[in-house]
Parts: structure tokens; sequence; C-alpha cells
């Protein structure tokens, strides 16, 4: 064997020997980079999963975000709907109540012109029958208002004698005088009251008691108003008070006087006013 055939051989012998090592180390090299990759491709699946899961989690939490916007918006749809019934139901109701509103105030000034009326002819009535009846007065008969009505009140004395239901000469004049504005004034309605005192009534035949004193005085002013001076029976009332409605306290002479009376009452007819409330 020659000497350069040695040494080529020796020279391949290193080379092989060169190129197992050099493969060793690659080959472990590339064992610890596909380790590497291994780990890195565990850990990127790790977090795919981990948001994967996320999204599926978002995704719900969307659904039911969306399905409660379309619950929100259909309750809205609702509100709107029942907001846009009352406003017209409220509407109509506030239409109907001005309109109700304004025939009651029409009607109130109505009434109120009626009862303007009622007063300016009270008040004229008044004056008409104090004009008239001016001569009585020392005698003890008296005019005056009250609720709207006509008052005119004489004592016992201008009208009877003691105990008596007849009705004497100045009297009549008194009644004449009244009778002749009464039937200038058609539309007044005449009530006449008796009153008595509160002392119990002696034996006067048919006059029991003060009860009886007091309508029979009553019914003959009554009947001396239709039967001598022509009013109308349909505008008159007789009643009797008795001793209940005084106008004087006290047990004096003086009192017992002025609660011995009668009293003529003259209201004006309101038919006008009671059409109108109903």
């Amino acid at each position: 064997m020659t000497k350069q055939f040695i040494l080529a051989m020796l020279c391949l012998s290193l080379f092989a020997s060169s190129c197992v090592v050099l493969s060793k180390k690659k080959y472990e090299a590339l064992i610890a980079q596909k380790d590497s990759l291994n780990v890195g491709w565990d850990q990127a699946n790790i977090k795919i999963q981990s948001l994967e899961e996320m999204i599926a989690g978002l995704k719900s939490d969307t659904a039911a975000l969306h399905a409660k916007i379309t619950d929100l918006n259909n309750q809205l749809e609702g509100l709107n709907s029942n907001y846009s019934a009352l406003s017209s139901k409220s509407s109509s109701e506030i239409n109907k109540l001005s309109a109700d509103l304004q025939k009651r105030e029409a009607r109130l000034k109505e009434v109120e012109e009626i009862l303007r009326k009622r007063d300016e002819a009270t008040n004229a009535l008044k004056e008409k029958l104090q004009k008239a009846l001016l001569g009585f007065r020392e005698s003890g008969l008296t005019v005056e208002i009250k609720d709207g009505k006509v008052y005119v009140s004489l004592t016992d004395k201008l009208l009877f004698d003691t105990g008596s239901i007849i009705i004497d000469e100045k009297g009549k004049q008194a009644l004449q005088e009244l009778a002749k504005v009464l039937n200038t004034q058609p539309d007044i309605n005449i009530a006449v009251e008796g009153h008595t005192d509160n002392q119990r009534v002696g034996n006067l035949g048919q006059i029991k008691d003060n009860w009886d004193l007091s309508v029979m005085r009553a019914t003959s002013v009554v009947r001396y108003l239709t039967e001598q001076e022509g009013i109308s029976p349909e505008r008159l009332t007789a009643t009797g008070k008795g001793q209940y409605q005084p106008v004087a306290t006290g047990n004096t002479a003086e009192a017992r006087s002025k609660n011995r009376r009668i009293e003529i009452v003259l209201s004006p007819k309101l038919d006008e006013l009671y059409n109108l409330i109903k």
C-alpha cells in the first residue's frame, strides 16, 4: 500500500467522522426545535381554545342582548301605542270637559241673570209697598227683604181685636193698599202666615189654641184679599205658625205684641230658574 493511498484513506475517514458528528448535532437541534414548536403549538391551542370559549360566551351574551333589545323595542312600541291611545282619549275627554264647562258657564250666567232680575224686581216691589203703606207704619207695619223675599209684617192690633179673627176697618184699609200693588204684580206668589204670642188662648168658642188662632187669622186675610180685592186664589197660601216662630224674645208685653202678627211673604215666581235647573 502506497503512502498516497494511506493518506487518501485517512482523509476519507476523517471526513466521514466529521459528517457523522455534524448530523448528530443537527439532529439534536432539530429535536430541540421540534419540542419547542410542540410546546408553542400546545400553548397556542390552549389560547385558541380559551379564545373560542370567550367568543362563544360573547356570542351568547350578544344573543341575549339582542333578545333583550327586541323585547325592549316591543315594550316601547306598546308604550307608544298606549300613549297614542291615551293621548287621543285624553284629548277627546279634554274637549268634552271643555264643552261641558262652557255649557255650565253659560247656564251659570243665565242663573245669575235671573237672580239679578229677581233682586231688582224684589227691591222695586219693596219700594212700591213702602210708598203704598207709608201711612200704616205707626200702626206697626213694616216692609223688609229677607232671603230674596219681601216680608210685609202687620201687628195683630192693626188687623184684629184681641182674640178675634175678624179684620177691622183699619186693617182692611191696609190690605186694600197692599192689594193695589199686588194686583199689578201677577208674577208674585203670596204666602200669608199667622203668628201668636206664647200666652194660652182662653175660651174663644171655635178657637181652641194658638194654632187655631194663627191659622184662622191667616185664612181671614186670604179670604179678604181674594173675595174683596180680587187677587187670584192660585197665588195665595194660608199657614198658621202658632207661637213657634217669634221675632222677639222675653215675656214682656212689648215682646208679646211684636210676636202677634200677620206676615205676608211675597216671592217672585222662579219658573224660568226652575226650568233651567231641571
